[in-house]
């Protein structure tokens, strides 16, 4: 078995792990308190996940030249900052943003990991593509709301009182049709994914079926496991992981002398200094990211209780950062990309 397959099995025996303990939580009668979820979340979201982001923001840039780099961080800052301003502007209209984002990333990320791993033979065209990212992405977002509704918007009015507290009073009364209307679609969305995937499978249906049992996995984790648990174990234990399996399983021909320079040769030496500087790079604008946006909204820490404060800090904050990552870096750059196979 390969080291791509070992990874691709551990998060799938991960997700299926905290599913069972959190059953056996729930039947034992056992409260997980907001204040250990939150530490939960923060453990995995900053510790554990931070610094995948910047390895796929390096792992895209090693081969590119540095004029590109430059434009690169430029045009990942710049975004960084129009989102920023909107969510300063306009908070709910934000806070809809990075709903968007973490479907946006979950959803195509673990497109291309199956992609290289499994196998999307049975996903034929554009369209499907986006109803599979709405389908695995949607699970991270669309099951919560309808699972753990009163947590998810206690976190969504502290996210939007960083800038205008109690700024979601007005539309909270309309939550419960919302709800329902956000639930309906992702069933439909599901359902179309995997039946038109069904319609279209392989002759031996492996990437059809793994697709599949992966999807509905994903359903029953965020359906089980508490959202604030389960959105900040999900990046590091699911999104991340799946991302190493998926370069382990990617050949590629370049020499190790050729890494960063697109086929010039250099020492070894070089190479190790390049490497730091662009990671360097990417941490200094990470932290620009952060610090400005710190400094900009009203209020960075919207609750008496710390922890809570910086999850919904952290939550907005890592959809800034996630939004040029997939946007420049994925959906503009569409020669190579942070998930581009060499």
């Amino acid at each position: 078995m390969s080291a791509g397959s070992t990874m691709m099995m551990i998060s799938r025996a991960t997700l299926t792990g905290l599913i069972a303990i959190f059953i056996c939580v729930h039947f034992a009668g056992i409260t997980l308190t907001l204040q250990t979820q939150a530490a939960i979340y923060l453990l995995g979201m900053v510790a554990l996940n931070l610094p995948h982001g910047g390895y796929e923001h390096f792992a895209n840039l090693r081969r590119r030249a540095m004029r590109f780099r430059g434009k690169y961080i430029a045009g990942y800052l710049c975004v960084a900052a129009v989102f920023i301003a909107v969510f300063v502007l306009a908070p709910v209209i934000g806070l809809a943003i990075a709903i968007a984002i973490a479907v946006a990333k979950g959803g195509g990320g673990d497109l291309y990991a199956l992609q290289i791993t499994a196998g999307t033979g049975h996903i034929q065209s554009r369209a499907h593509q986006l109803l599979a990212v709405a389908a695995r992405g949607g699970a991270v977002m669309a099951v919560p709301i309808v699972v753990f509704p009163e947590t998810f918007h206690t976190f969504s009015s502290l996210m939007i009182g960083m800038v205008d507290p109690g700024g979601l009073t007005g539309i909270a009364r309309y939550f419960d049709v919302t709800r329902i209307i956000i639930g309906v679609g992702y069933a439909a969305t599901v359902i179309g994914h995997l039946g038109a995937g069904y319609l279209h499978r392989t002759v031996d249906g492996s990437g059809w079926m793994v697709d599949a049992a992966e999807t509905i996995l994903l359903i029953g984790y965020f359906a089980v496991v508490p959202v604030v648990v389960a959105v900040g174990l999900y990046f590091p234990l699911w999104y991340s992981m799946r991302q190493v399996a998926r370069e382990l399983n990617i050949e590629t021909n370049t020499t190790q002398g050729s890494d960063l320079l697109g086929g010039t040769t250099v020492s070894a030496g070089g190479v190790a200094l390049r490497a730091w500087v662009v990671l360097i790079a990417g941490a200094l604008a990470t932290a620009i990211v952060a610090v400005g946006f710190w400094w900009v909204v009203p209020n960075p820490v919207p609750s008496e209780s710390i922890s809570f404060g910086l999850v919904a800090f952290w939550s907005v904050f890592i959809s800034i950062i996630a939004l040029p990552h997939v946007l420049v870096g994925n959906v503009l750059d569409r020669q190579r990309g942070i998930w581009h196979v060499p």
